[in-house]
């Protein structure tokens, strides 16, 4: 079985996080993608952040996708940092195949995370487009670090299956929905 881990404060989920989950089923061809609903992101500020099991209602009302997933098992589990996600999946479900599932512009920033040498060791990561990101695949500390480990877009079909670190840019549709903005009552956010 493939799958794909996407991670984030869904404060709140949108369509964008939904066309996300689309491209990522569609080009690596997975059998399911959980969307891993984080308790609050270390890197973020938590005061705007809506109660928990309000986001993951809000995450499971807006997936009619049977092979969308929601789950909080960071908050279960006492988890802060992504790193030690990864290594939680990968000591409870041998034998599945996993591929870390973000935003380009997550991308530009992934240094900044803890331990993200060690996620990017992990499990494989697709980086899906997003507007005002898309070179961020050729500028990020991230993407320099581990450029021979660049699998091309057509191949993302395989990514699941390989080992890491192995990672992937996928262009495509792109949504210019932003959870921060809907927060900010962005008006035009609000409308589409």
């Amino acid at each position: 079985m493939a799958v794909g881990l996407f991670g984030g404060s869904f404060n709140p989920p949108h369509a964008g996080h939904a066309l996300v989950s689309e491209i990522a089923l569609r080009r690596m061809r997975l059998d399911q993608i959980w969307w891993i609903v984080s308790p609050g992101n270390p890197l973020k500020d938590r005061r705007d952040l809506a109660p928990l099991s309000q986001r993951i209602q809000l995450c499971e009302r807006m997936n009619a996708d049977w092979r969308v997933r929601v789950t909080a098992f960071e908050a279960a589990h006492h988890i802060r940092y992504t790193a030690d996600t990864l290594a939680l999946v990968k000591s409870r479900n041998p034998g599945v195949d996993f591929v870390w599932i973000m935003g380009a512009d997550s991308l530009r920033d992934f240094h900044r995370w803890q331990r993200w040498r060690e996620i990017a060791l992990t499990f494989p990561i697709a980086v899906v487009d997003r507007p005002g990101a898309t070179l961020s695949f050729l500028s990020s500390v991230m993407a320099k670090t581990f450029d021979h480990a660049r699998v091309d877009e057509r191949d993302a079909s395989l990514l699941a299956r390989m080992k890491a670190p192995a990672w992937t840019f996928i262009h495509g549709p792109r949504s210019s929905l932003s959870s921060t903005a809907i927060r900010n009552g962005d008006s035009q956010q609000n409308q589409r």
